[in-house]
């Protein structure tokens, strides 16, 4: 290589650092270099990370059927074509299939993404119910008062960042190396970028799918509750859920990338949909608002037209027109912890893309009405429970 050749290359790299744009050359590193298009779901290594502690597991009991039911050949299709590393159906509160793809296990640690929106939202109703913060309408410049000078932020209430509907000025984009999204995941103080933007719609009008607005969120919640959220998650979900595994949560500048980067497995990511099918109650132990529950699984019709579907609650994906009806966290390249409430079901798919290539038969991806629609047909043999 010339010296004229690495002169420019290094010059290159300075420019980058001195535009403030340094983490595009990490974003590179990280992904295309190492052979992928956008981030994938066993970068964990990549980054700085906080451990969610486990305490004493509670494993899954086994479902009657356990075993005994294979997957349809349409679903096996839909899993094996887009690189799942793992699935589970959980029926009735019990494991009642699970596999696995590609040497992954249940001690496979994987990107949850934009899951770990869902699980900031339920440690916001936790904050709530302790007092930490005083509800869903509480203003965000309380806790933010680095907006105090912004008119539409003034208006903002922490309810309007759980939903989507903060009117904050961000670009939700996963392929360009120069968008905020890429920068909040491969940069180095998320903090100090969400800070130094600014709100340009009114808050609480139009839906939005931001993850700025969850990550303005996870700044609240540590300065309400002097804590960092992997700890906060642990001492009042993790443990007292009995997690199998730990779990880790990537971390930028010091606070917990919420929007994004819980690396946990199937077994545990399922826990999450079974309290929210349970109300929030574990083994008679209310862990979170039954109340709240109900408010992130119901779509907030202010935030959508008249002719539009109503399709998120609070940092929860809803499809209450499909039957069944179903809910659920979903993330990039297809993370999915999908609650079918009416058929008591629990559906857990992780992985290293998402369908793209089907027409969607409703107004989430295609692939969550394979998972619901075929969950369904495997368990339907058995007789629905009013377990919970």
């Amino acid at each position: 290589m010339s010296i004229v050749l690495l002169s420019v290359i290094g010059l290159t790299v300075i420019a980058f650092y001195v535009s403030g744009n340094g983490y595009v050359l990490k974003a590179v590193r990280k992904t295309i270099l190492k052979g992928y298009n956008t981030t994938h779901i066993d970068d964990y290594p990549d980054f700085d990370n906080r451990v969610i502690a486990a305490g004493t597991p509670q494993y899954w009991e086994h479902h009657p059927q356990y075993g005994q039911v294979q997957l349809t050949d349409t679903l096996r299709k839909e899993l094996e074509d887009f690189e799942t590393a793992g699935f589970a159906i959980i029926k009735d509160g019990l494991l009642f299939y699970e596999e696995y793809w590609d040497n992954y296990s249940p001690e496979s640690l994987t990107n949850s993404f934009s899951m770990a929106k869902s699980v900031t939202t339920m440690l916001l109703g936790k904050a709530i119910e302790q007092g930490y913060i005083k509800g869903l309408n509480q203003p965000v410049t309380y806790f933010l008062p680095e907006f105090r000078n912004d008119s539409l932020a003034r208006i903002c209430t922490v309810g309007n960042l759980s939903s989507m509907t903060s009117g904050f000025n961000w670009v939700e984009e996963y392929y360009s190396p120069f968008s905020p999204t890429t920068e909040a995941y491969f940069g180095n103080n998320i903090e100090k970028q969400m800070l130094k933007r600014r709100f340009d719609q009114a808050p609480g009008e139009h839906f939005k799918y931001s993850s700025a607005d969850t990550q303005l969120l996870a700044i609240i919640l540590k300065r309400a509750t002097g804590k960092n959220l992997a700890q906060y998650l642990s001492e009042e979900f993790w443990q007292p859920m009995g997690m199998e595994h730990d779990a880790l949560w990537s971390v930028s500048g010091g606070i917990e990338k919420s929007f994004c980067c819980i690396h946990s497995n199937v077994r545990d990511f399922a826990k999450l949909g079974q309290l929210l099918l349970q109300k929030g109650n574990w083994k008679g132990q209310q862990l979170l608002d039954s109340a709240f529950v109900e408010r992130m699984i119901t779509p907030n019709y202010a935030a959508f037209q008249f002719d539009e579907p109503k399709k998120y609650g609070y940092s929860i994906w809803i499809d209450e027109w499909h039957k069944p009806a179903f809910y659920g966290m979903m993330g990039h390249l297809g993370q999915r912890i999908i609650v079918v409430p009416s058929k008591n079901l629990v559906i857990v798919r992780l992985g290293k893309s998402k369908d793209n290539q089907h027409v969607s038969s409703g107004h989430l991806d295609a692939d969550t009405y394979y998972f619901v629609d075929e969950a369904v047909e495997m368990t339907k043999s058995g007789a629905d429970s009013d377990l919970f």
